[in-house]
């Protein structure tokens, strides 16, 4: 074998393990962003007080029902929702749903009261849209109709 066709073979096995390489980086990148999406997000919420500043239900605008109201998620996963009248407590939790849904990652943003009240219109496991310290937009796009939620919190 000639000292040419020695390093041709070199070379060739070296471009087909690249691709290998390429691609199992970019998964383990994916997997580290939802990761530290989760935490980001999770941290962001937990800081202060939030109030409902968008909430379309299947087309309607029914952000009037929780005007008033100041959210607070505390790290033990209780969500309150206080204002001068009464305090509604439910749950709340980001979790990684594994689907292969619109969303730009796969987490749940997941909130539940159990009330059968205008609460209950929250319950979801909302798709993060966007989020900052300042803003969290949420979408649910309804298996059933349809339909499109769209939930936003705005830091007071």
């Amino acid at each position: 074998i000639s000292m040419n066709n020695l390093k041709f073979r070199y070379l060739l096995a070296l471009l087909m393990l690249l691709p290998i390489g390429y691609v199992s980086c970019s998964e383990d990148d994916e997997v580290l962003n939802d990761v530290q999406t989760k935490q980001e997000v999770e941290t962001k919420v937990k800081a202060g007080t939030w109030r409902i500043t968008k909430f379309i239900d299947s087309g309607d605008d029914e952000k009037h029902h929780f005007t008033g109201y100041n959210f607070t998620f505390a790290s033990n996963g209780v969500l309150t929702a206080a204002n001068v009248v009464g305090t509604y407590t439910g749950t709340w939790s980001i979790t990684d749903s594994n689907s292969n849904d619109d969303s730009p990652n796969d987490l749940d943003f997941n909130i539940f009261f159990n009330l059968a009240n205008k609460f209950e219109e929250l319950n979801d496991e909302w798709d993060i849209l966007t989020y900052n310290s300042n803003k969290i937009e949420l979408i649910d796009i309804s298996g059933g109709n349809g339909g499109t939620d769209y939930l936003t919190f705005e830091k007071n």
